[in-house]
C-alpha cells in the first residue's frame, strides 16, 4: 500500500502508533515498525538518558523506520533533542507547543518533522513552520487534547480543505473501518493510540490495560481544561476533580490536586483509583489485549474488507 504517508516515512502501511506516555517504549515501537507501521517512542515520560536507552534498544530491535514523539510542554526538551540527533533518529513528532520552535532546527539535521494539532488554525501554523506532515487529532482521543472539542469526523475534512502537506488522522481510530473512514474524509494515514495501549508490548501496567479492555461507552471524560485538557477514565481521582469543580476550585487548586506523577502512578504502576488513567473514547470497543503485529494485521484486513463493502454499496 503506497501513498504520501508510506512514502514519507518509508513504511508499508499508513499506520502510526502514537507516542503515548508510559506506554510507548522500545518494545512497542519496534514491534509496530517490524509489522509495517511506524512505531513511536513516547519521550514525554522519559528522562533524557532513559530516552537514549530506548532509542538504542529500538535500533537493535528493528531495522525499519521508527520515530520519537516529543511533547514540548515537558522539561529538558533541549537534552531530548540533542539525544535524538546524536543517536540518528530520522523522524520526530512534536506536540503541545509551537511547531516553529524546533522544526527548522530538526529539518536542518535531515529529520522528518510531524506536528500534532487539534484545529485548522494550528494545522496552518504547523504548515507555515515547515513541518512535513500534521496529525489532526479529534477530541475523542485520550491524553492531552484540544480545548475546542472538535470531533475527528469534523476536524479531518476541515483541515484537508486548507492543507497541502500530508495529513494523519487521530482520535477514535482503532479499527480498519475507522481507518478507511478517515482516509475517505481526506487523511493520508492514521495515528492509533488507545488500541496499542491494549497490546502485549505496551509498557503500561497490565491492570491499566485490563481497565481499558473493560471500559464501556461513557467511561472517559475530557477534563482539566484550565490546565491542559486531558481525557481520562473515570475513577476516584476523576471524582475528586469533579468535587473540586463543584466548589469552584481555582486553576491553582486543580494543579495542586493533580500533583506530580499521577499519570505514572495510574498507567505505569497500576494505581487504578488514585492514578490518572489517560485513554480515548474508543476504549469502549477495545475488547482484548493482543500483540502489536496482530493489531496491525487485523486493521489492514478490516480496512480492505470495509473498502470492498463500500465499493459494493449502491
Amino acid at each position: 500500500m503506497q501513498n504520501r504517508i508510506t512514502t514519507l516515512f518509508g513504511v508499508q502501511y499508513p499506520i502510526v502508533q502514537a507516542g503515548m506516555i508510559w506506554a510507548s517504549g522500545w518494545r512497542l515501537a519496534s514491534a509496530v515498525s517490524n509489522a509495517g507501521g511506524l512505531g513511536l517512542l513516547g519521550a514525554g515520560s522519559m528522562y533524557p538518558e532513559v530516552l537514549r536507552e530506548h532509542i538504542l534498544k529500538c535500533q537493535q530491535a528493528t531495522k525499519k523506520p521508527f520515530g520519537v514523539n516529543v511533547p514540548m510542554l515537558y522539561p529538558d526538551i533541549d537534552k531530548l533533542m540533542a539525544i535524538i540527533i546524536e543517536t540518528g533518529v530520522k523522524i520526530v513528532f512534536t506536540s503541545a507547543g509551537n511547531p516553529a520552535t524546533w522544526t527548522s532546527y530538526l529539518k536542518d539535521k535531515g529529520i522528518t518533522v510531524v506536528h500534532v494539532v487539534s484545529s485548522v488554525k494550528f494545522a496552518l501554523k504547523a504548515e507555515q513552520a515547515g513541518v512535513d506532515a500534521v496529525v489532526a487529532e479529534g477530541f475523542e482521543a485520550g491524553g492531552h487534547n484540544g480545548r475546542d472539542e472538535t470531533t475527528t469526523l469534523t476536524l479531518i475534512p476541515a483541515v484537508k480543505e486548507q492543507l497541502d502537506i500530508p495529513l494523519i488522522a487521530a482520535g477514535g481510530i482503532a479499527t480498519g473501518g475507522a481507518m478507511l473512514a478517515a482516509m475517505i474524509l481526506g487523511a493520508d494515514g492514521v495515528q492509533v493510540g488507545s488500541r496499542f495501549v491494549a497490546s502485549h508490548e505496551a509498557s503500561s501496567h497490565i491492570s491499566f490495560k485490563q481497565k481499558v479492555v473493560d471500559a464501556k461507552e461513557g467511561d472517559t471524560q475530557l477534563t482539566l481544561k484550565e490546565l491542559a485538557p486531558v481525557r481520562m477514565l473515570k475513577n476516584e481521582f476523576y471524582q475528586e476533580i469533579q468535587q473540586a469543580y463543584k466548589r469552584c476550585a481555582s486553576a491553582e487548586e486543580l494543579k495542586t490536586l493533580l500533583g506530580r506523577a499521577r499519570a505514572k502512578h495510574g498507567m505505569f504502576e497500576g494505581d487504578l483509583e488514585s492514578g490518572e488513567l489517560e485513554i480515548g473514547q474508543v476504549s469502549a470497543i477495545i475488547h482484548d489485549i493482543k500483540p502489536a503485529a496482530r493489531i496491525i494485521e487485523d486493521m489492514m484486513t478490516e480496512y480492505h474488507s470495509a473498502k470492498l463493502s463500500v465499493q459494493s454499496m449502491p
